[in-house]
This record gives C-alpha cells, sequence and structure tokens, in this order.
C-alpha cells in the first residue's frame, strides 16, 4: 500500500494510460499529465477534470506535484524517450516512479484477474468480457485498449471506493479484465487467474528479434497463471502449464475445441449462432456486432464468461446488447449505396481477415483500403505479408509509415509495401492529400485501416460522404 494521491501520467494520451488515469481519477486522487498531442482522447480527459499539457515543459508540472514528492506518483510508458525533459526531472529527483504495465499489475494483484493477451484480438475480446460481466451481473473492473460504445469509455469500474494505490479485496466484484500487452513483455507483469491467448503471430520483432522468442514471452505469461486458475487458448495453438492449470480451447467453428460455434447464420448484417461448451450448447446467441471475427471474437469471450460463473441465460443478452468498440469495426456510413467503415487493424493477419470479411458480408461490391502503416520495424520486417493482404483490395490509397515510438530507418518507407502489391489500382500519398483523393472517386465500400493517427481521417471522411450522399439525394 502506498499513501501516494497525486499521480502524474507523462504520455497520459496513450490507451492504456487515460484507462489509469481515469481510474484514479474516479478514486479521489489529483491527476493530471503530458501528451505530445491532443487528441479525442485527451480532450475528453480535460472534460473529465483531468488537466493535460502537451509541451515537454517542466514548468507545466503543477506546482503541488513538485512541493510534494512523498504524496506524488509518476507513471509513464516505454513509448516515452529517455531524454523527455519531464521523465528526467522526476528521475533525478528520486520520485516515486512506474511503467504502465507495472501499475496495472499492482492494481490487479489482490483481486481475480482475467488476462486477455495475444498480437491480435484482444482487444476486442477483452471489450466483450468486461460488458458480458457486468451484464450478467458477476460484475468487474476492466482496464480497456479501446473506448466501449456502451460505456464511452476504456475504464469499467465495478464500484467506486477511496484512493488505494492496490485495490482492497473488498470490494464487490472480484475480478479485474485486463487487456495484457505483449509489447515489451508488460504482460509479464500480469499473474492471471483466467488467461485467454488470441493469437502468437510474429510482431514486435524490434523487442523480440525472433518469433521464437516472442513465443517464448507468450510461454513465461501463461507460468504465471495462479494455482487453479484456467488457460482459455485459440485451438491450435499450445502453451505449457502447471498441472493445476485447467485449459480449454476455442474455435471459430473447429468442432474438436472445448468452445466453439455451431450453426452460425446471418440475421439481417449481423451473425447468429449456438455456442458449444464442454457442458452443452448455449443456442441461438446474437451477436450486435457484424464481421465473421467478430463470432470467434464472441466464443472466447462467452467462454470466459461461461467459466467466471455468469448466467448462460444472461450471456445471450449481454452479447446481443454490445454495441462495439471504436476503431474495430467500427461503422461510420451504412447506406445501400456507400459503406464507410474504420478498424484498428495493422498486422497482416488482421488485414487479411477484416478484408475477407468485408468480402463476405458485400459481395461483388468495389472494396477501397486506405492503409497508414505502423512503425518502421514493423513495415521493414513484414512488406511481403503486408503487400499480399492488401492486394486482396480493389484499390488502395497507402499513406506514409506512422513512426509512433520509433526513429526512421534508412530505406525504410511505405513503398516497401506500395512496389510489391500487385492490384493496379493502387496509390502512395500523405494523410493531408487523402481528402481530395476520396472527393475524386465513387466510394463504393471504403476502409480505413491502421493503428497511428489516421483515426484523424475517420471525421472528416465521414462528413464528407454523408454530405455526398445527400447532395445526390436531394
Amino acid at each position: 500500500m502506498f499513501n501516494q494521491n497525486q499521480i502524474y501520467f507523462i504520455g497520459i494520451g496513450g490507451i492504456g494510460m487515460s484507462a489509469l488515469a481515469r481510474y484514479f481519477k474516479a478514486k479521489g486522487c489529483e491527476v493530471c499529465g503530458y501528451d505530445r498531442t491532443e487528441t479525442v482522447l485527451t480532450q475528453t480527459l480535460a472534460e473529465e477534470g483531468i488537466a493535460v499539457h502537451y509541451t515537454d515543459d517542466i514548468n507545466a508540472i503543477p506546482a503541488s506535484y513538485k512541493a510534494d514528492k512523498d504524496c506524488t506518483l509518476v507513471v509513464f510508458t516505454p513509448a516515452i524517450p529517455a531524454l523527455h525533459s519531464e521523465l528526467q526531472w522526476f528521475r533525478s529527483r528520486n520520485y516515486l516512479m512506474m511503467k504502465r504495465s507495472e501499475l496495472l499489475g499492482m492494481i490487479s494483484q489482490n483481486k481475480q484477474t482475467i488476462a486477455v493477451a495475444g498480437t491480435h484480438g484482444k482487444t476486442s475480446v477483452s471489450t466483450m468480457i468486461a460488458h458480458l460481466l457486468t451484464c450478467s451481473g458477476v460484475g468487474c473492473d476492466a482496464f480497456l485498449g479501446g473506448i466501449s460504445k456502451n460505456y464511452k469509455s476504456n475504464l469499467l469500474l465495478h464500484n467506486k471506493g477511496a484512493c488505494p494505490l492496490v485495490v482492497s479485496a473488498d470490494d464487490d466484484s472480484r475480478y479485474v479484465v485486463a487487456e495484457a500487452d505483449e509489447y515489451d513483455r508488460s504482460f509479464l507483469r500480469l499473474y492471471p487467474h483466467i488467461a485467454v491467448v488470441t493469437a502468437m503471430d510474429a510482431d514486435h520483432l524490434d523487442i523480440y528479434g525472433t518469433h521464437d522468442a516472442l513465443k517464448e514471452a507468450f510461454a513465461q505469461f501463461a507460468s504465471q497463471i495462479t494455482p487453479g486458475g484456467i488457460l482459455l487458448i485459440k485451438h491450435g495453438l499450445t502453451l505449457p502449464v502447471s498441472a493445476d492449470v485447467r485449459v480449454f480451447t476455442y474455435s471459430l467453428d473447429n468442432r474438436a475445441a472445448d468452445f466453439h460455434a455451431e450453426d452460425i447464420r446471418m440475421d439481417g448484417d449481423r451473425y447468429l449462432f449456438s455456442l458449444q461448451t464442454p457442458h452443452g450448447t448455449i443456442r441461438d446467441i446474437h451477436i450486435g456486432v457484424p464481421g465473421l471475427v467478430n463470432v470467434e471474437n464472441s466464443v472466447a469471450s462467452c467462454a470466459v464468461a461461461y467459466l467466471a460463473g455468469a448466467d448462460e441465460r444472461l450471456i445471450d443478452k449481454g452479447l446481443a446488447s454490445f454495441e462495439g468498440i471504436l476503431r474495430r469495426w467500427d461503422y461510420r456510413v451504412r447506406t445501400d449505396e456507400t459503406v464507410y467503415m474504420d478498424d484498428y487493424a495493422h498486422h497482416p493477419e488482421e488485414l487479411r481477415f477484416t478484408i475477407a470479411s468485408m468480402r463476405d458480408l458485400y459481395p461483388g461490391r468495389q472494396i477501397t483500403g486506405v492503409f497508414q502503416p505502423h512503425l518502421y520495424s514493423r513495415t521493414r520486417d513484414f512488406a511481403d505479408e503486408f503487400a499480399q493482404s492488401l492486394s486482396m483490395l480493389d484499390a488502395l490509397i497507402l499513406l506514409d509509415i506512422y513512426p509512433a515510438r520509433e526513429e526512421p530507418i534508412e530505406g525504410v518507407t511505405s513503398k516497401m509495401i506500395f512496389d510489391k502489391v500487385t492490384i493496379g489500382n493502387k496509390c502512395l500519398c500523405s494523410k493531408e492529400e487523402v481528402i481530395n483523393i476520396l472527393k475524386n472517386r465513387k466510394s463504393d465500400v471504403l476502409l480505413t485501416l491502421g493503428a497511428g493517427d489516421i483515426d484523424r481521417l475517420v471525421a472528416p471522411i465521414e462528413k464528407m460522404l454523408k454530405n455526398n450522399l445527400c447532395e445526390h439525394h436531394f
């Protein structure tokens, strides 16, 4: 237990950091912080009473945080450069400092943690799980990697209390749902009661070096499941666990998996399926969000809710009311003439699944994708795979690389992908040129894809398309 009641976040606009900021604000702490760029999320934090500034400036640190070191905790992310002035100032004065992952680990240590890991799918699955536990009455606190449309937040709190740094075991809900991020081995701060592993594709090779090293980290994560706990893993993947950990598998429709979907069918533009469990069948489950990938995500989420004790009669109701997550299969325009969907897909496998799912939903229609590569290292490591996935489109608008935490790598540009894409209808442009390009072409089915700042294009594209639809009809 710590006595700090002033929490300063360096990188407060990150999706994981902002959830923690909201948590401590809800618990009654003083919270503020720095981020490099103003976004909708940081604007929302400010509206909630969390001060955010956007210049790396020691003078912007509030006087109370400087005056009372013993009452201040500083939280930062690996994305913050070591030479960041504010970071260096706090370090030189020996403030209590923690990485985001370390703090999340401490918050969850006195509860039963449901940790969702995987190189893709973890945000959707963890958000679905949190919603199902909430709707079923089991309850949870949840730290999510996306903004839930149901709750308009990336934080769910079952019970608001005082401001302990470590949650009391006396809180009403015994579960914490957390997205377990493999980047920088952050997920190794968690010791879950229920661990979910959705995928172990090669990624973050700037951190791990090799795919085998990434798999070894997942194996260590699985070894940290608490005695008597559960591993739910996608069918076809394997991880070693101790003898007292129960292992269950899930799949979209592979009948060899412990949890899988059967009788998958369309009900309008949504899917309907029956869930096979180790003890029977839960029939006719409706999904509140589209996409075949969300059937698989739903299987995993329902499995966790089932294993956590949710009444199976409430699982269908909870899933049917799930509204989705911003930037995950996020429909912005959906008419007979034009469909526009925004998605966070930034790995070749995610792109492949998303584009293939849209083909299934809209057969025979022209699909245009606007894609922004994320990270120089990922572009370098997977240029061939990106090109293969993007060649599934009818037309491609490819943007410059979003560097995030990285410095440029010599010779690595979006052109590495562009030259390998096999479709003829493709162009390479800056983010600033996209709107004008789209204005001059008919949008049938349009996708924006990527994990960088492509989200800043979403509202302008949506506005443009809706204006075009109005002009067409009137």
